[in-house]
């Protein structure tokens, strides 16, 4: 719907699909999972007002208001504009990709002319989603598909509401402790749950392999128990049969 952060839009197709009705986003950001599964009914909580606002906006608003906002051109600044907050929220991170928070000014890769017509056909999708302010804690225990993706423990500095307030101990217990389906999204950097590769991820300054936890058994956990048995038949054969098991992770 829009461009944020840490957003999913590159990866929601690896993720393993919901198993339950009811999706629970509790780092909602762009909301890129539920958007895949618009259907479910969707609970979404982020502690960044902005993010809220902009959500129960768009609930809220019609596919004529969002084609009624002004196409833009490069160097223009919303500050010449008079639009309610959230549009400039939605234009803000539709014409800076990957802003942790919305911008002011057009650059010259914004695709805001086109992206506003595929948000206006996609507004049905959401409008009966429940859309709250408030931390991921806050949450009742429900049996639901739980799609967690925080701040990243290396990486997640650049949102408002970022990993310096996130005790990642805690919040793995809390993790393993929800109901229903749990998919825990982060990095291979990351030590707070045993997670495992996904796929590299080239960004602006840096390469990093996308990584998963779950409760449920799925794909990447499958291929690499598979790759850490034949490493393991291999170095026993070369240790003619005794070798003490190696552990990896599998990056």
């Amino acid at each position: 719907m829009f461009s944020y952060y840490g957003s999913k839009s590159k990866v929601v197709d690896l993720y393993p699909s919901p198993k339950f009705g009811k999706i629970i986003e509790p780092f909602a950001g762009s909301a890129r999972y539920s958007l895949k599964y618009f259907d479910r009914e969707v609970i979404l909580v982020d502690k960044y007002p902005v993010i809220v606002d902009l959500w129960k906006w768009l609930q809220q608003t019609s596919e004529a208001d969002i084609m009624a906002l002004p196409n833009l051109e490069n160097g223009q600044s919303l500050d010449n504009f008079d639009l309610p907050k959230e549009a400039k929220y939605l234009i803000g991170f539709c014409i800076n990709g990957g802003s942790a928070q919305p911008k002011k000014t057009v650059k010259d890769f914004s695709n805001w002319n086109e992206q506003k017509r595929v948000i206006a056909k996609s507004l049905f999708k959401i409008k009966h989603w429940v859309i709250r302010l408030g931390s991921h804690d806050e949450i009742e225990n429900t049996e639901a598909t739980w799609f967690i993706d925080p701040p990243y423990q290396f990486g997640g500095e650049w949102y408002v509401k970022n990993n310096k307030s996130i005790n990642f101990d805690e919040l793995g217990k809390w993790c393993q402790s929800r109901s229903g389906q749990v998919i825990v999204c982060e990095n291979t950097k990351a030590s707070w749950l045993p997670f495992y590769a996904m796929r590299k991820m080239t960004g602006a300054y840096e390469t990093t392999t996308e990584a998963i936890w779950s409760n449920y058994r799925h794909d990447y956990q499958a291929v690499q128990s598979s790759m850490f048995e034949a490493r393991h038949l291999t170095q026993r054969a070369a240790d003619g049969g005794n070798a003490a098991p190696e552990f990896s992770n599998f990056e």
